[in-house]
């Protein structure tokens, strides 16, 4: 048995937040933003909206789309690194605003890896009879842990959600995943102090993310590569096979490396960074979700999934549409 994508969807915040705007908050141009990272704009979750809330759109229309009900999902994962909570988990605060209950529910960390791991979790446990369907999840309120005066940050990331619907089928969908990970990168990209430091300082001084970007770079262009090649060997494809990557979007300069090392052009490459920026563990579902409805994504077709983020974490999906 295998388990197969039978609906995806997404959901975006309405403010949009344009590379001129950042001109007027940080030392840039939208001409420095977009050389440099292939982004034009990106999208702010509005006061009080949460990740909860864009997971729970993209759930809906990724169940409308699968002619699916609520009830019947039998496995919820969701990938986050901006949750709601502390806990309950953004995995039972969505299963219980669907109006779902019984079957496994909880959340993966990964950073923006989040969702390649989410999907293979859900696989996993599909094709072990776990359940027979799966709502698979990313969503992130990154602009929350945003310094808005660093740069090296607030250019890049945003707000989003996508998802996907998993059903356990005997015919081949998902074809296999790859995940890895490397904690002696942890202090390239990271968000300093959670729920363990200093309640008073913490209140003084929120924790906002902090990279190292030509470093993160390096590391996610020499990864990234491994894994989409590790991930044809298993399969036993060429990389002539693959009718569309589909990256996590975090910097179009890495993602026209991997493409190169494909030898993909880029016009089968599934771009949305310039619109979106960089949504973490949303960014490869609403990239899909985007291709899927634009027409570009067609059954029967080879799709490739990767993505990198903090940890260092990273992986790929190779799956049949």
């Amino acid at each position: 048995m295998y388990s197969r994508i039978i609906g995806t969807g997404s959901a975006l915040p309405e403010r949009v937040l344009t590379n001129a705007e950042l001109e007027a908050m940080v030392d840039t141009s939208d001409k420095w933003i977009f050389e440099r990272t292939g982004i034009r704009e990106r999208r702010i979750a509005a006061p009080g909206q949460t990740s909860t809330d864009l997971g729970d759109t993209a759930a809906r229309a990724a169940l409308a789309a699968a002619g699916l009900a609520p009830s019947d999902i039998g496995l919820v994962v969701v990938a986050t690194c901006t949750p709601e909570k502390v806990f309950p988990s953004t995995a039972c605060l969505l299963q219980n605003r669907l109006g779902i209950a019984g079957g496994p529910a909880f959340d993966v960390v990964a950073a923006c890896a989040g969702f390649i791991y989410a999907l293979s979790v859900a696989d996993s446990l599909l094709r072990g009879g776990v359940a027979d369907t799966a709502l698979v999840v990313g969503t992130e309120t990154m602009s929350r842990i945003i310094d808005w005066q660093d740069r090296r940050t607030c250019i890049l990331f945003a707000d989003g959600a996508g998802a996907v619907v998993l059903r356990r089928d005997p015919t081949p969908g998902i074809l296999s995943t790859h995940l890895h990970a490397d904690g002696k990168y942890k202090d390239l990209l990271w968000v300093p102090g959670w729920v363990s430091d200093d309640y008073a300082a913490l209140a003084e001084h929120p924790p906002h993310m902090v990279m190292e970007g030509s470093e993160v770079f390096r590391v996610a262009v020499e990864k990234l590569g491994e894994s989409v090649e590790e991930a044809l060997a298993a399969n036993g494809l060429d990389k002539s096979a693959i009718d569309w990557l589909i990256p996590h979007q975090a910097n179009l300069r890495i993602i026209a490396a991997i493409a190169r090392r494909l030898r993909l052009p880029m016009e089968q490459v599934v771009l949305t960074i310039a619109e979106h920026g960089n949504t973490s563990a949303a960014s490869v579902p609403l990239a899909l979700d985007v291709a899927v409805r634009d027409g570009r994504v067609k059954p029967g077709q080879t799709l490739l999934l990767e993505a990198f983020g903090g940890g260092f974490a990273w992986g790929s999906a190779l799956l049949r549409f």
